[in-house]
């Protein structure tokens, strides 16, 4: 019977353990509630960080590129074009003191024939194949007369013999009927034979009578641009951007100059950039290679040790002439 008052004071105190124990539970769903948005929070704070430096590299690349273009786009005043062209053109001339056609030519109708020869071939390939031919037909009238046959199988080496070969016999012919049988000295008179440009004339002029011109070749389209000289590809707008920087009396030497410079250091391809000796006057200098060694191992003809293009150099050239063609092996 003692027991029985003391029931209700349980009853009362269970509620108050009841209490005590769901303090805990509300801070324990507190921390997890805490938990899970600090992780929350650490991220977003971790992908705005990112996406601030982000844009700070963003706007600071954004204001360095004008810069940049500005700098690398910055223009030469046309003075400065035509003092730094006629640099280049005086350090070549030391350079390539002998600098001239490299087509074997004995006249000036041999000249005209080796020329259109040598389109789409190299000069030395054409001095090759030259001595038979003119040792078959020396003049206009014998090229004129040969069979077509005969003259493709003689200029076969060259490439392209079909075309050459009626360019040949079609300016042959003009020069037979047209005048004389003699090559005329006149650019006007030249363009209109068969097979006959600007190039081809300006070469013929140039060398054959003393008449300056500029012989715009693949070589020297290239270098034109390389050098700032001119923005042009078609040869005659280069012709006249370059004609434009140089006095006329510079003209025929300048096209030696330049060729000879692209054929043996200014390659097309890769460019011997490292031994160039006017690399600091070149606005296009890295283009090629940089490195002096491996540059020199780029150098052609007499610059690389090697045979030049001419088999009957003149007696200045410091190289080695050109071999012959291999005669034909015999059939078995």
């Amino acid at each position: 019977m003692n027991d029985t008052p003391e029931k209700p004071t349980a009853a009362k105190k269970a509620p108050a353990k009841r209490t005590t124990a769901k303090a805990p539970a509300k801070k324990t769903a507190a921390k997890k509630t805490a938990a899970k948005k600090a992780p929350a929070t650490k991220a977003t704070t971790k992908a705005t960080t990112k996406a601030a430096a982000k844009k700070t590299t963003a706007e600071a690349a954004a204001k360095k590129a004008p810069a940049k273009k500005a700098a690398a786009r910055k223009p030469e005043s046309r003075t400065a074009v035509v003092r730094r062209a006629r640099r280049i053109n005086r350090e070549l001339a030391e350079l390539y003191p002998y600098a001239h056609p490299e087509l074997d030519f004995t006249n000036s109708f041999e000249l005209l024939v080796a020329t259109v020869l040598s389109a789409q071939t190299t000069d030395m390939r054409v001095n090759q194949t030259t001595p038979r031919l003119f040792a078959v037909a020396p003049t206009p009238e014998d090229m004129a007369a040969l069979p077509p046959e005969e003259l493709e199988e003689l200029i076969r080496p060259t490439g392209f013999f079909r075309a050459k070969t009626k360019s040949l016999i079609g300016l042959s012919t003009a020069l037979r009927d047209r005048f004389g049988g003699e090559v005329p000295g006149r650019l006007e008179d030249l363009v209109t034979l068969p097979g006959v440009g600007r190039k081809t004339a300006n070469v013929v002029l140039g060398n054959a009578f003393g008449v300056p011109g500029i012989t715009v070749d693949t070589h020297f389209g290239r270098l034109a641009r390389r050098f700032g000289w001119t923005t042009q590809e078609d040869a005659d707008k280069v012709e006249a951007d370059v004609a434009a920087i140089f006095p006329k009396s510079e003209w025929t030497m300048l096209s030696h100059r330049v060729v000879f410079h692209g054929r043996r250091v200014c390659h097309s391809r890769k460019p011997a950039c490292g031994a160039c000796p006017i690399a600091p006057l070149c606005p296009s200098y890295g283009e090629g290679e940089t490195d002096p060694e491996k540059a020199r191992k780029l150098l052609k003809y007499e610059l690389g040790g090697q045979p030049g293009q001419r088999l009957k150099p003149p007696a200045d050239y410091p190289g080695q002439p050109a071999p012959p063609m291999a005669p034909p092996a015999a059939a078995s």
